[in-house]
């Protein structure tokens, strides 16, 4: 991942230099298994805790072999004594990669769980704080009826509960252990190493497993990955549309000395919810790769490792670096309530139509006489900029049976938000 898009603690994480790290806590652990099994006493395997390399060994190594686990393998040996020959005891280079692999993905998903939960944060705060804040809804694109700008933001919080059971269980099925050697059927091994190495590296342990992971589970990780990504470019489509200069309900936070175009000085562009909508995208593409992962050849074939050495770390990489911008673009995002109520005095009144339809059936109007009658009306009063509520009371028919007080109340904004709370109620107070 390209170092604009990645945070240091990922770069960290998904360094070559933790990677081998990782293999050695993984080797570590399959000798305390067998030291456990009696296939070596304590001594033994205290010597084999000093086991030591560096990247250029482990580099030039790989420069003859051709095969970076071997390489990784000399580099450590090389280390110790007589002890080295219990060093991969047992092991096929995929024990070692795959569960390495869950070891540093174990780590990224207590990042990317944070994450999350700070975004849920911050979406929960901006619903608190604008629950009664009446905004033009659109259906369409086009002018629908009020609805409360926090409820916008209600609703993003209620998807990412969901996102984050989603995510609650695609680390679980990810952060597994592998050490069933060649085939998967523990011929050089036993049952056991697997059990005490998941123990000792707190993962999980599967059922049963080729030379590989089955890779559904890196598919069905990479898929919730993709609808965070979505969900937040979900967002930022939205906050996009608000802030168009014809809408104009929200902006994103622009500092002094920032520039929104090197030829248009007046520029502010919402560049984070655009730059994050991109992002998404790239996360979602490599579910196409990931998925043509599944189908290894027999008990495995190498074809998925190339793929994985660069979804795994970008996308969570990405994830990482989407959630942090997004957040803090939504920490500052400059919410104008004025222009709300301005944009929902745009239309004439003639958003309250769909009210007045209603409140006509209940005097005794047939619904397509009704709807047929409040339709003329409607478009009158877009047509010559007439405020609907003038045009009904200069309506031979409909003056006689509203009186002015049911005509407040068919435009009043209040009504609108009268559910707010239920919903507030099932959303916030539910586990």
């Amino acid at each position: 991942m390209i170092e604009r898009y990645q945070r240091p603690i990922m770069k960290k994480l998904w360094s070559d230099e933790y990677k081998f790290q990782c293999f050695l806590r993984v080797e570590q652990a399959a000798s305390y298994a067998w030291m456990k099994k009696g296939l070596f006493d304590e001594i033994t395997y205290e010597r084999l805790l000093k086991a030591t390399f560096t990247l250029e060994d482990i580099y030039r190594n790989e420069q003859d072999t051709k095969h970076d686990v071997i390489a990784f393998i000399q580099a450590c040996t090389a280390s110790l004594g007589e002890e080295k020959k219990w060093f991969h005891y047992a092991l096929t280079s995929t024990d070692v990669v795959d569960t390495a692999n869950s070891l540093i993905l174990k780590e990224v998903n207590e990042i990317i769980l944070s994450d999350i939960e700070r975004f849920m944060d911050v979406l929960k705060r901006h619903a608190l704080k604008y629950k009664y804040t009446p905004c033009m809804g659109r259906t369409h694109g086009m002018h629908a009826e009020v609805t409360s700008f926090g409820l916008k933001f209600t609703l993003w919080y209620e998807d990412f509960k969901r996102l984050r059971k989603h995510f609650l269980d695609a680390r679980e099925t990810i952060e597994v252990v592998k050490m069933s050697g060649a085939v998967g059927n523990f011929y050089l091994s036993h049952p056991d190493i697997q059990t005490i190495v998941a123990d000792k590296l707190g993962l999980k342990e599967p059922n049963i497993t080729t030379q590989t992971l089955q890779r559904d589970r890196h598919a069905y990780y990479l898929s919730v990955l993709a609808l965070i990504a979505s969900e937040i470019e979900k967002i930022a489509v939205e906050i996009r549309h608000l802030s168009r200069q014809e809408v104009g309900e929200v902006s994103e936070a622009f500092t002094t000395n920032q520039k929104g175009s090197s030829a248009m000085p007046h520029k502010r562009n919402p560049i984070s919810s655009e730059n994050v909508s991109g992002l998404a995208r790239v996360v979602r593409g490599y579910l196409i790769s990931t998925f043509e992962n599944i189908p290894l050849w027999h008990e495995r074939d190498i074809s998925h490792s190339s793929v994985e050495r660069i979804v795994l770390a970008d996308a969570t990489t990405l994830i990482d670096y989407i959630l942090n911008r997004y957040t803090n673009t939504l920490e500052t995002l400059v919410v104008n309530e004025n222009r709300m109520l301005e944009n929902i005095n745009l239309t004439q009144g003639v958003i309250f139509a769909s009210t007045l339809l209603s409140q006509l059936i209940k005097k005794g109007f047939m619904r397509e006489e009704a709807y047929k009658h409040i339709q003329k009306l409607s478009l009158q009063a877009l047509d010559t900029k007439t405020p609907l509520i003038n045009l009904i009371r200069q309506d031979e028919i409909l003056s006689h049976i509203l009186t002015d007080s049911e005509l407040n109340e068919v435009f009043s904004l209040e009504k609108h938000l009268v559910h707010v709370d239920t919903i507030y109620q099932k959303v916030f107070n539910k586990n």
